[in-house]
């Protein structure tokens, strides 16, 4: 197995140092094209899309929990399936803890297209306590492109949608599939693909730091068990 070249510890921090300048663009390129998708236009979705969770009944509206944002993991699961898809499955199981994305006025939320009645006991055993919701019976899926027909059949792809909520109505801001998850997990990850970001000062474009009324983003970071319903 071919590993890496032993080397002094001069030659080591001269190698690190090179590569660090690259790093540092890198992080700069990353800021610069977060920047420009929190600047893409949204569209208001209209359709009135019902899914089925834990209270019941749901609306898209419903499933903000009355945040002013919403992160859709699209979880593959079909109705014909007895389990969820495994890559998902481990998605899911690396990511962060939900109440510092609640804390910046953000729900994190599944949903898959399976019954409910298949969700729930999977999600038993796997021991999540993410919000997981079924659209079966709607065209959400389809609508969001995470369903595709190939040769007449339909076919499961992962990915997110973001959604921004101005009082009643529901706008969709973005979304990734496939490769387009690669890294994401953490609070930071999932907020750098929302239309209001970290919610820090130095982000651009500037003024929605605070836009859902709140200080920025990082001055309401706490013990996950002391933030406040």
């Amino acid at each position: 197995m071919p590993l890496p070249e032993i080397v002094s510890w001069d030659e080591w921090r001269a190698a690190r140092e090179e590569l660090l300048v690259r790093e540092k663009a890198a992080t700069r390129a990353r800021d610069a094209l977060n920047a420009d998708r929190r600047r893409l236009p949204m569209v208001e979705v209209e359709e009135e899309y019902v899914f089925e969770g834990g209270d019941g009944k749901a609306t898209l509206l419903d499933l903000f929990e009355g945040r002013g944002q919403l992160v859709v993991y699209h979880f593959m699961f079909a109705p014909e399936w007895d389990a969820g898809c495994r890559s998902c499955s481990a998605f899911l199981d690396q990511v962060g803890h939900l109440a510092h994305l609640k804390a910046r006025g953000t729900t994190f939320a599944a949903v898959s297209r399976a019954p409910y009645t298949k969700i729930l006991p999977f999600k038993a055993r796997m021991g999540w306590a993410v919000p997981w919701y079924s659209s079966y019976g709607s065209d959400f899926n389809h609508d969001f492109e995470v369903t595709l027909e190939i040769d007449g059949e339909p076919a499961e792809r992962p990915g997110v949608s973001c959604f921004l909520r101005d009082r009643d109505r529901v706008f969709h801001t973005y979304s990734t599939f496939e490769r387009g998850l690669d890294g994401l997990g953490s609070t930071t990850s999932f907020l750098d693909l929302t239309a209001l970001g970290r919610q820090e000062e130095w982000e651009e474009p500037k003024g929605r730091a605070s836009a859902l009324g709140a200080p920025a983003g990082s001055a309401r970071i706490r013990y996950h068990d002391e933030y406040e319903n």
